[in-house]
C-alpha cells in the first residue's frame, strides 16, 4: 500500500490559474505539448510570475473540470483578478494527500500525478476521489531535493 493520508479542508476556497482545456483527455502526448506550452507563455509573458506575487509565491499545477471538459494549469491559491486567468473553486471537505520527493523540480508534479492516478487511487478502498479538480505544489527540501504534494477532494466510502 502506497503512502497517503487524509486531511480535513474545512472551508471552500479559489485558486487563480492560467491553463489550457484538453480536447482528449487520453492524447497524453499532445495534451503534455499544450501544457508545457502553455507554461512556457505564461512564464514568458510575466503572468505567473504576476500572479505569484499578489499571492504567497507557491505555484501550483492543477488539473480540473472546466466547463465540462478537462483543464490543466498553472497557479496560485487565492482569488485574483489577472486578465486571461481563471478563478476555481476548490470545496471544503476531506482530501487525498500523496506526497513525494525528487531531484528534478519540473518532473516532480507530473511524477506524484502519475502515481496516483497509476496505482494510488486503486489502492485505496476506503476514500474515493470526487474532483472537480486537484492540485500539486512542489517546494525546496532541505536536503537541496524537493518535496511535493497532491490534494484530491475525496469522500469517505460507507461500508
Amino acid at each position: 500500500m502506497s503512502n497517503y493520508s487524509i486531511k480535513t479542508v474545512s472551508e471552500n476556497y479559489k485558486m487563480t490559474a492560467f491553463g489550457v482545456s484538453l480536447e482528449d483527455y487520453n492524447d497524453w502526448t499532445g495534451n503534455a505539448a499544450k501544457t508545457a506550452a502553455r507554461k512556457a507563455e505564461i512564464t514568458e509573458n510575466g503572468k505567473i510570475a504576476e500572479l505569484l506575487a499578489l499571492a504567497d509565491g507557491q505555484e501550483y499545477q492543477i488539473n480540473y473540470v472546466l466547463d465540462g471538459k478537462a483543464w490543466r494549469g498553472f497557479g496560485v491559491m487565492g482569488e485574483f483578478d489577472v486578465e486571461g486567468s481563471v478563478v476555481l473553486d476548490f470545496l471544503a471537505g476531506d482530501y487525498i494527500v500523496v506526497s513525494g520527493t525528487g531531484t528534478d523540480q519540473d518532473r516532480l508534479a507530473d511524477e506524484i500525478t502519475g502515481k496516483v492516478f497509476g496505482s494510488i487511487l486503486q489502492e485505496i478502498t476506503d476514500y474515493k476521489y470526487v474532483g472537480p479538480g486537484n492540485s500539486t505544489f512542489v517546494k525546496s527540501a532541505e536536503n537541496g531535493d524537493f518535496y511535493g504534494e497532491m490534494w484530491l477532494r475525496a469522500k469517505k466510502i460507507d461500508r
